[in-house]
């Protein structure tokens, strides 16, 4: 049989994103053992991101923008060469679809990927004065262009459902041999609860929804509790006294860890009910019991008081973290169950075989 050959066109070096990670770089090595020949392309190395998310630095960003674009003009020059191009989120950085356009004239066949709202403008702080030059709706074209589309919930189902009839749901999934559970407890000190957060700069601004919550739960609980952040940015929650730990890909579940319990707060909104609650399974999966806001898939991922809580108004927040501090036996049971939701529902392995048939179906 003849190698099937994919280009991966994607915006982040390996291990940078973590829609990259958990969406489609840990399904490459069971491509790969398949006999798959994997092309993977990014355009921002680490350099770039210095700047590129940064405020102002606008002559640089020109010239990350420039080059990237050559990169792509380049790919485009190779896909000829590949059975499919596989592209997550967008294959360029700007408003334009003409590197997708390029590539579908030339018949090779495109498989979208996305785990977001992304038809939405949710553009980054550093370059809001620049947002007008994306073009978020282009998604719907994308969609149109592509021969599968594949994406993370049924909420973006729906929508790209309007653009294409060839819609793959696939979670984001976890490598739970990769997030495996604690068999020796890595604190010391009982006496303390963390209750923790985990994201990006991106993210953070949802936790901040949490302010009051957390400040009532430490006037009740005092030093029995105690918040933490593992983040690339610190947060600002005035009031709240958070300890921040930098995130690291090296030590990022000794990290997670060492939370007792985890959150996941989210609006309710078009951006947010397009997430794939992410965050919530990496807690599932390590046995940490999670608190989730009751907003888009993550009411298909909790059963209340089963594998996890499900919490909207800063009353419900309060009952159900107040319910876990108080009960270890609560804790566990819910931290047990919601690693046996992940590894039936929301693992790699559990999915590693509807992502090969999407190509094997090519």
């Amino acid at each position: 049989m003849k190698t099937k050959r994919i280009l991966y066109l994607v915006p982040h070096r390996k291990g940078r994103s973590p829609g990259q990670r958990f969406r489609c770089e840990h399904f490459i090595p069971y491509l790969e053992g398949e006999g798959y020949k994997i092309t993977y392309s990014n355009i921002l190395s680490q350099w770039d991101d210095k700047y590129f998310y940064s405020f102002g630095n606008y002559g640089i960003k020109f010239f990350i923008v420039f080059k990237s674009f050559l990169k792509r003009l380049f790919d485009v020059c190779r896909a000829k060469n590949y059975d499919a191009v596989f592209i997550y989120r967008e294959a360029f950085m700007m408003g334009t679809t003409i590197i997708e356009r390029l590539i579908s004239w030339q018949k090779v066949p495109i498989i979208f990927d996305f785990d977001d709202s992304i038809w939405l403008n949710d553009t980054s702080a550093g370059n809001m004065s620049v947002k007008w030059l994306k073009k978020p709706q282009k998604t719907a074209d994308i969609c149109s262009l592509s021969h599968t589309v594949i994406v993370g919930n049924q909420y973006l189902s729906e929508y790209a459902s309007q653009f294409n009839s060839n819609i793959v749901i696939v979670p984001t999934t976890i490598d739970t041999t990769y997030h495996k559970v604690s068999k020796e407890p890595l604190k010391f000190n009982f006496r303390t609860l963390t209750i923790g957060w985990t994201g990006t700069e991106t993210t953070i601004k949802h936790l901040a929804t949490l302010s009051d919550v957390l400040k009532t739960l430490k006037s009740q609980y005092g030093e029995k509790i105690n918040f933490m952040v593992i983040a690339d940015v610190a947060p600002q929650i005035k009031g709240v006294d958070i300890e921040f730990i930098k995130w690291s890909q090296s030590s990022e579940i000794d990290q997670l860890l060492t939370f007792d319990i985890g959150i996941m707060p989210l609006p309710d909104d078009q951006w947010t009910r397009g997430k794939c609650g992410f965050k919530g399974l990496q807690y599932m999966a390590l046995g940490i019991p999670a608190v989730m806001s009751s907003v888009g898939v993550n009411t298909e991922i909790i059963q209340h008081g089963v594998n996890g809580m499900l919490a909207n108004s800063d009353e419900e927040w309060i009952d159900s973290l107040s319910q876990l501090v108080e009960n270890e036996s609560l804790r566990n049971q819910l931290g047990a169950q919601g690693r046996i939701t992940v590894e039936g529902r929301y693992s790699v392995t559990a999915n590693v075989s509807l992502y090969r048939s999407i190509f094997q179906d090519l």
